[in-house]
């Protein structure tokens, strides 16, 4: 081999100096490394939430296995999604970090449509039947209570099996959901005189099952007719082809067919 291949194939050589600054230099920014991660600025102080109607900041940091004060940076997002994705009243959620302190969280949550009472408080039921909460006390929530039933050894995630509740599950299923917010009680008591009140205590005679999407029609479109009402009404009966309200005044004619809501 030649003199010129010789310094062609020979190893390039590192001073001890260039490999100590190297060293140097990997100690400082894993120095300022571990200041960041472990510096009470970077903490995690602030949970906001979008999309969320029922859940809130506690329920949150619960169901994410969240605790305020916690290193933000050691949180990892996508272990914090599966955390919350186990909570049955999610049904999906987006996890990002904003720095400083905060964790921002884009949530669509399972929609609770009745509440009703079980042995140990109350029972809320999504529109599949499925029960997403549980709570010893009545909350007040914009979601009607199903009376004249009562659930037994029903949990979280356990599915509906009662065929007047899964039916007033399926009316309510398809009212309007600005609608459902003025509907406060559906009961079930005589399943041939089902009844059903809003937040007003106007009554809605909804008789059987029959007719059920029809009645359910009316039932939306009435509510959300009734803040706009120009008399007071004492109650309305969709049990019938004609469906008529009942006014509360003293009226030549209190009884006033409707197709299309409250007039």
């Amino acid at each position: 081999m030649s003199e010129v291949d010789a310094i062609k194939h020979r190893k390039p050589h590192r001073s001890p100096r260039r490999i100590l600054k190297g060293l140097a230099f990997l100690a400082i920014c894993g120095g300022i490394m571990s200041i960041i991660v472990y510096s009470p600025l970077f903490t995690l102080q602030r949970v906001v939430l979008h999309g969320n109607t029922y859940l809130n900041d506690e329920d949150i940091l619960t169901s994410g296995r969240l605790h305020r004060g916690e290193p933000l940076f050691q949180l990892e997002t996508d272990e914090v999604t599966q955390n919350l994705m186990k909570d049955l009243r999610i049904e999906s959620a987006v996890v990002r970090r904003r720095l400083p302190d905060t964790l921002e969280i884009e949530l669509t949550e399972r929609i609770p449509v009745a509440t009703i009472a079980c042995d140990y408080g109350y029972l809320d039921f999504d529109r599949q039947g499925k029960v997403i909460g549980s709570y010893k006390y009545l909350r007040k929530m914009p979601i009607p209570l199903i009376t004249g039933v009562k659930m037994h050894d029903m949990y979280i995630g356990d599915d509906n099996a009662d065929s007047r509740v899964a039916k007033v599950l399926e009316f309510l299923s398809q009212i309007d959901g600005d609608a459902l917010n003025y509907l406060s009680e559906v009961n079930v008591t005589n399943p041939e005189a089902v009844m059903a009140y809003t937040n007003q205590a106007v009554q809605i005679r909804l008789g059987n099952f029959d007719r059920w999407d029809e009645k359910a029609k009316l039932t939306s479109d009435f509510l959300l007719n009734l803040p706009n009402a120009r008399h007071q009404i004492e109650y309305v009966d969709f049990s019938y082809t004609a469906p008529f309200i009942r006014l509360k005044e003293k009226l030549a004619d209190p009884e006033i067919k409707v197709k299309d809501g409250a007039q």
